[in-house]
Parts: structure tokens; sequence; C-alpha cells
């Protein structure tokens, strides 16, 4: 039995070794020509095979400008693919790897985008769950990301469009606590309705959801009967917003999703 076994493992061996090798075809290419092959896969949107290319790039050639290229080539192939946590993790890399090259301030504008596009596609995904449910994580750490690239290189010329986006962000951020405040207040929840609306009028002072959040917050204490609080957060609502409807009860309040504010 044990030469049965023996022999059917020979030819099992055997017949392994007769199938045919995989040939790669990049086997002794120059870094200059690895770069070059995978900058064409990268133009022509084949992000699969470009960032294979970019990766045996810094593989073989892990020291010198190419490799260091190539990282940053990584993460915009990533991104480009629809592939924001991959293209952060990229991002971050280089971040951590080369904190003086010259072209981080890139690393941080592109990490800033990966996770805008990541906050975009995630709440385009989840349009029947409930807001109070959601957390704007991916808009947070774009935020501060493009807030560090601002910081950081303010001459960067990818510093206008971050702030750009930052404001954008703000709002976005400012919006969807006054959804939620709204959210409690609807179900009777005033005290957290309260709390949100004056997490908005603290922290985003300047966004056009504030208008809503004094709304809320003066209704919420109304239905405490809170009367002087209430009082209160609707007189500073018509010192900053004399024309409001929301002093009218002309408001227009469709509840839609917090992301699409505009």
């Amino acid at each position: 039995m044990n030469r049965i076994l023996a022999a059917l493992l020979l030819t099992l061996l055997t017949g392994c070794s007769l199938l045919p090798e995989q040939v790669d075809e990049t086997k002794g290419w120059s870094a200059s020509k690895l770069y070059s092959a995978a900058k064409a896969e990268l133009q022509d949107d084949n992000y699969t095979k470009a960032v294979e290319l970019f990766e045996k790039l810094e593989a073989r050639y892990p020291y010198g400008p190419y490799a260091q290229q190539a990282q940053l080539e990584v993460a915009y192939a990533y991104y480009k693919d629809s592939e924001p946590v991959s293209a952060i993790a990229a991002c971050d890399r280089f971040i951590k790897l080369h904190p003086n090259h010259e072209h981080v301030d890139y690393a941080y504008y592109l990490k800033g985008l990966a996770n805008f596009i990541e906050d975009q596609s995630l709440f385009a995904s989840l349009g029947d769950q409930d807001m109070s449910e959601r957390d704007p994580r991916a808009a947070r750490e774009a935020f501060e990301t493009f807030k560090e690239l601002v910081t950081r290189y303010p001459s960067s010329k990818y510093t206008p469009d971050a702030t750009a986006r930052m404001k954008y962000l703000v709002n976005a951020l400012a919006s969807h606590e006054v959804h939620v405040a709204r959210y409690y207040n609807k179900r009777g929840a005033y005290v957290a309705a309260v709390n949100r609306a004056k997490y908005v009028l603290e922290h985003y002072p300047q966004a056009p959801a504030l208008e809503e959040a004094l709304y809320l917050m003066a209704q919420s204490y109304q239905a405490m009967n809170l009367n002087d609080l209430s009082k209160d957060a609707l007189r500073v609502l018509q010192q900053n917003f004399p024309n409001s409807t929301y002093l009218t009860g002309k408001a227009n309040r469709e509840d839609k999703a917090w992301w699409k504010f505009w």
C-alpha cells in the first residue's frame, strides 16, 4: 500500500512540474521602464494593472525618486478606481515615510479627497437608514485633513480648493447636527434636540443651518415649559436672521438628506 501511495505522489509531482510556468514580462525592466508602463496603464484607466506595476517598481527599486513617486501614483490609482479606503492608507503611508517630501502636500490633498468621496458614496448608499444612526466620520476626517494641508502648506497650489471644500464640509456637518436635532424634536426627546442645536451654535456659528438650529432650540425649550430659555433662543434667532421664515411660521422644512443641504 505504501508503495502505491508513493507512486501516486510521484505521479502528481511529476504532473505539476509539467505545468507551464508563468512568465513575468517585466523581468529585467529598469525603474524608468516600469514607471512608464504603469503610467500608461493609469492613463488608460487600467487601475488594477497600474497598481500592480507601481508595486513591482517599488519592490524592485525601493530607493530613489521612482519608488517615491510610485507610492503617490498608487494612492491616486486607488482614488480614481473608487477605492477610498485603500487610497487613504496609501496616502498615510507616503506621509509617514516621506514627511518632508516636496509633494507631501499632494498626499494630504489626495487623502482629503478620498475621505470626501467616501463620505459621498457612504451616505448615498444609506438612503433608508435613520439619520440619527449615521456617523459622518468621513466628512469630519476630510475636513481635518484639508485643515492640516491648509495649516501646514498655506502656499500650496491645492490649498484654495481644500479651503473651498472645508467650507462645504462645515455646512454639511452643521446640517447633519440640525437634522438629528429635528429627529429628536419630532420624537419628544427635547433635551437631546437642544444639545444637538447647541452643538451647531458652538461649533458652526457661521453655517446656514444655524437658523433652524436656533428655531429647534426655542421650540424644544418651549415644549419643556422652559419659556425664558425659549424666548432667549428666539431673540438670538431674530437678531441674526430678522427675515427668518421660522419666525412667521412659513418655513419650508422639507425633511431631506442632510448632505444634500444645498
